[in-house]
């Protein structure tokens, strides 16, 4: 065999949910390559709280947490709706089956869960929505020592944790936020704090989030000796007699074949960080400076899957997450200051156009479907003075405006809703006369407009301590507040079509031999919706574990 010609059972290209693909394939005795153009591991998974979405899974079961397979497909009846084939029946049963399955199978090689208890479905409660959770269907990994990867920890990219140095979990993160307004969350800061201090005098480098995830996947991957290059970009896939064989990739400035004897799945991001691609297929206007998906999400993989006949769907959609953008080009998502007493979003008339605490991907599909002539891209989010001393901005502690947020015109600041209306280019009237029927709503707790606060999720991102509605209180303290808000994304959502057994379906809608696909570059179980926190990283693990046990039993069937 040449320098240039490597063989292995399988080839496996992204090292976010395909690291839990390579996993499985190695359990089942398959030599597995897993290859990451980038030169750090976990992509956009890493970067995010590292949460998955698995209804009915052992750690409910085990905590008595109501829910069944029924609930969920529901549950996704009510919230996903009709899409086509990329959430068809069969591949929304295999994902909530094989969730279940597929936490087990983690557990049993060595990796470790907790329950965000508390963290609702995103639609549970909401008016016409069946089978919601609101004690939540979310997992996250527990926290362990970066140090047992070796030097595999600095490979890892850096996410919320580098943000936020703290060994928080990211179910705690909404109720620790209120830690100036609560005993109770006052004693879950105490506890993250005391737990990052314990690291550090153990000189543990504890990882949480999206890197606890990666991390102890990417474990267990190391103790099962399979290969994991970094550094290697997809050059294009290997289709021989309509069987994908393979892939071309560069390494260390070489071309290099990989032959796969058995499989290929393609586990990559979608294109949110490629302009061209985003101008193509996207909704408009976009911007890649709105996005905070991984600087790798740039599309060569589902493009070259697309080249080689590949059908896709949905590929105008992305995991929309209102942005916006900070004086020095940084993008900062927002969720729970949309949902907290004090705010509102309104367009350029000045006038409220949904309820601003939904889930961030819905809160971006109300953006662009509001948005004739320009009305609401951007929006403004606008807070007074009791909301910006009560609560957080980013990772900016409440009351603390940095004076540079106002100086540079980040942050518009006003003592009178029609002189900041001024500033933003919103309509004086409108503005006030919105502001006025709001505070009406939040004398009373009852939003008639767009019912917020009525919702699991908009309650546990609000603040429990304010009555009688935790997410509605009324703007009526000057100085106000504005910042300019955009269809934000943390990844693309549309992609190439896959089966409930993750294959890559051709143009005639039939599977092309040997190759799967999962994460990002493909068309979402999801849809067009986002039922709950870890929903896109739940579908890249669940279906790069469902590909791989699929191609295992392809070869013990012979």
């Amino acid at each position: 065999m040449s320098e240039s010609e490597y063989v292995t059972d399988v080839v496996i290209v992204g090292s976010g949910g395909g690291l839990c693909g390579a996993v499985t394939a190695a359990a089942q005795g398959l030599e597995t390559l897993v290859i990451e153009k980038e030169p750090l591991i976990g992509g956009s998974t890493a970067m995010s709280g590292g949460v998955l979405w698995l209804p009915n899974n052992p750690l409910m079961q085990a905590e008595g947490v109501p829910d069944s397979f029924e609930q969920a497909m529901d549950y996704f009846d009510s919230v996903v709706g009709d899409v086509g084939p990329a959430s068809s029946p069969e591949r929304r049963a295999a994902y909530v089956k094989e969730g279940e399955a597929m936490v087990r199978f983690l557990q049993g090689v060595g990796m470790s869960f907790r329950r965000c208890e508390g963290y609702s479905d995103y639609y549970a409660g909401m008016r016409g929505i069946q089978g919601g959770s609101d004690r939540g269907r979310s997992i996250e990994a527990t926290f362990f020592d970066g140090h047992e990867l070796g030097p595999w920890l600095d490979k890892i990219r850096p996410g919320m944790a580098a943000a936020t140095p703290l060994a928080i979990y990211t179910g705690e993160v909404a109720p620790a936020q209120l830690f100036t307004r609560s005993t109770k969350s006052l004693r879950l800061a105490a506890r993250v704090g005391a737990r990052t201090v314990a690291g550090k005098l153990k000189r543990e480098e504890r990882l949480t989030n999206g890197a606890a995830l990666i991390g102890q996947t990417l474990r267990v991957a190391l103790a099962q000796e399979l290969g994991i290059w970094t550094k290697t970009p997809l050059v294009d896939l290997l289709i021989e007699n309509g069987r994908a064989t393979g892939v071309v990739a560069e390494r260390n400035g070489r071309t290099v074949t990989i032959r796969a004897r058995h499989a290929v799945l393609l586990s990559a991001g979608g294109f949110a960080r490629n302009p061209e691609m985003r101008a193509r297929y996207g909704k408009q206007p976009s911007s890649t400076a709105w996005s905070i998906a991984n600087p790798g999400d740039t599309g060569e993989v589902l493009e070259a899957a697309i080249g080689h006949g590949a059908a896709a769907d949905l590929m105008d959609d992305a995991w929309w997450i209102p942005t916006s953008v900070f004086p020095d080009g940084r993008p900062n998502s927002h969720n729970g200051e949309r949902s907290k007493p004090g705010s509102i979003v309104v367009d350029r008339s000045g006038r409220r156009y949904f309820n601003e605490a939904v889930s961030y991907m819905e809160a971006g599909r109300q953006m662009y479907a509001h948005n004739e002539d320009g009305g609401s891209i951007p929006s403004w989010l606008i807070i007074d003075s009791r909301n910006r001393g009560r609560y957080m901005w980013g990772t900016q502690r409440p009351g603390r405006t940095p004076e540079e947020w106002i100086t540079s015109g980040y942050m518009k600041r006003a003592d009178s809703l029609r002189e900041l209306a001024e500033q933003c280019g919103v309509d004086p009237a409108g503005l006030e006369a919105t502001v006025e029927r709001f505070n009406s709503f939040a004398s009373t707790g009852v939003d008639l407009d767009f019912h917020r606060g009525e919702g699991g999720h908009e309650r546990f991102q609000g603040d429990f301590t304010h009555k009688p509605n935790p997410s509605l209180g009324p703007l009526d303290k000057p100085p106000y507040y504005a910042v300019a808000l955009y269809p934000g994304d943390v990844g693309t959502s549309g992609g190439v079509l896959t089966d409930e057994f993750a294959r890559v379906l051709n143009t005639a809608h039939e599977p092309i031999p040997g190759l799967y696909a999962a994460g990002n570059c493909t068309a979402s179980v999801m849809g067009r919706s986002y039922p709950g926190a870890g929903a896109s990283i739940g579908a890249s693990f669940v279906f790069s574990h469902i590909a791989m046990k699929h191609a295992a039993a392809e070869l013990s069937a012979g």
